[in-house]
């Protein structure tokens, strides 16, 4: 199969300029103007962006939590998410205390393999680290093609590993050509608030944020960052969301550390006033919580700074029914949100069209930093000869209002209702093959594979 995609205006994160692409097979074999060559299929790209797919490095399909799953699994979320110009996931394995890696990895890969429709990674979470566990981290890097590890500074007797883990954990992976990502909000302290906001019956989705304050994140980020430096670890904070946590990163920079930094687009454009609408809040109700305006302000310039370098969802979605399961303690409402089609699209809107941050700088915050980061560029997260033809088109001047009643989520709600969006997405390519034109998924489940990645060094 043969594709000429012709007249488009490429953006990539360091190019601008119009040219045609010729792509054959699974990827990009001719880049230039005026191709002549005889394609199976010709689309014309005029008046359009293309732009290499979207990387979503943090996504949860079918995640266990609180006795539920996340609503979205690999066929309905992977699907949902190339909807919206994404065509790359990487998901978490949630290791279970007193099991080994391989046999959380064994429990993923049943629910992944021949399920997804776009392609995916795995990160590892690691949540009992020991003499055990540490002889498997070079398996996973060398073999698996697995090469980032998560820990949680948070989630108490489920999910978090102590300073004295993480640092043998950093110095194993760090030896081996890994990298640790991390949840970094202080546990203890989320844990005493919520537990005093309980016992004096505040029990509404608001206490969830106030049980969360700044000062939890900025002092995980600061420690986390420490700690990092020490071993000399590369270090990556999932879904930074607030001034306190990004200063402590910028204090980093001034010793030459560099700590990768992801936020989510969430905490770019909604903020806590959520909160005070009684239970429908709930809707926003994940950890770390919305934050202020004057968060999303630090966060935009952090963008333009190279202080964050990803823009995420970290998609975990949950019906109505089950957010209900929290309806009399906040405690309770399965903590996450959905986003995973929306990212593309709001992030060009809020970001590009509102003048916030250049095209190129889309590219690079929604796909190739995260290739870089984790090991997958230049296969993905780039538009040049030899990658793979993942291939967002898009038309910056198409308005659209997101809802629920359009969206491809299994989902039935939107934590972006009636939201006015300008950029629309209108073709995507996986891999070479026509994924959604004319608002159709023309793959089926199955053709998603999964990717292997490389060792990485800690640099983009």
């Amino acid at each position: 199969m043969s594709i000429l995609i012709k007249n488009g205006r490429i953006i990539t994160a360091t190019d601008d300029y119009v040219a045609d692409i010729y792509i054959e097979g699974e990827t990009i074999k001719v880049i230039g103007q005026h191709l002549s060559f005889a394609a199976d299929q010709v689309i014309d790209a005029s008046g359009l962006l293309v732009m290499p797919g979207g990387i979503d490095p943090h996504v949860h399909l079918d995640m266990p939590f609180m006795g539920t799953y996340s609503s979205d699994n690999y066929e309905t979320g992977t699907r949902a998410a190339l909807f919206g110009g994404t065509t790359t996931v990487i998901d978490f394995i949630l290791q279970t205390q007193g099991k080994s890696l391989q046999s959380a990895l064994a429990e993923w890969k049943g629910r992944s393999d021949n399920n997804a429709v776009g392609d995916y990674s795995f990160h590892m979470a690691v949540t009992d680290f020991n003499e055990d566990t540490k002889k498997e981290i070079q398996h996973f890097i060398e073999e698996e093609g697995i090469t980032s590890f998560k820990t949680f500074m948070a989630y108490k007797g489920a999910l978090m590993i102590d300073d004295r883990q993480m640092i043998g954990l950093m110095n194993e992976v760090k030896k081996h050509g890994g990298l640790i990502n991390v949840h970094a909000t202080n546990g203890d302290m989320i844990d005493f608030l919520i537990a005093k906001h309980r016992n004096e019956g505040k029990l509404e989705p608001l206490y969830h944020y106030l049980s969360q304050p700044e000062v939890t994140e900025a002092e995980a980020s600061g420690r986390f960052a420490d700690m990092a430096n020490y071993t000399g670890c590369p270090g990556y904070i999932v879904h930074l969301t607030c001034e306190g946590a990004l200063n402590a990163v910028r204090n980093a920079t001034k010793r030459n550390q560099h700590v990768f930094v992801e936020t989510c687009i969430q905490y770019l454009i909604l903020d806590a006033s959520l909160y005070e609408n009684n239970f429908e809040g709930a809707k926003w109700v994940m950890s770390p919580p919305l934050r202020e305006k004057k968060d999303q302000a630090t966060l935009w310039a952090g963008i333009n700074q190279g202080l964050v370098n990803v823009v995420a969802t970290d998609h975990c979605p949950f019906k109505w029914e089950q957010k209900l399961m929290g309806k009399d303690d906040f405690s309770r409402i399965p903590n996450g949100h959905p986003a995973i089609e929306n990212r593309m699209e709001l992030l060009f809107s809020e970001g590009v069209n509102k003048g916030r941050i250049s095209l190129n700088k889309y590219v690079e915050v929604s796909s190739t930093n995260a290739a870089k980061i984790f090991g997958m560029f230049p296969k993905k997260g780039t538009i040049a000869v030899g990658s793979d033809a993942d291939i967002l088109l898009l038309d910056p001047n198409e308005t659209h209002t997101l809802s629920v009643n359009t969206h491809h989520m299994n989902v039935d709600y939107s934590g972006y209702e009636g939201w006015e969006v300008k950029g629309k997405v209108k073709t995507v390519l996986l891999r070479g093959k026509l994924a959604i034109d004319n608002n159709e998924c023309k793959l089926s489940k199955g053709y998603g594979q999964f990717v292997r990645r490389n060792k990485v060094n800690g640099k983009i």
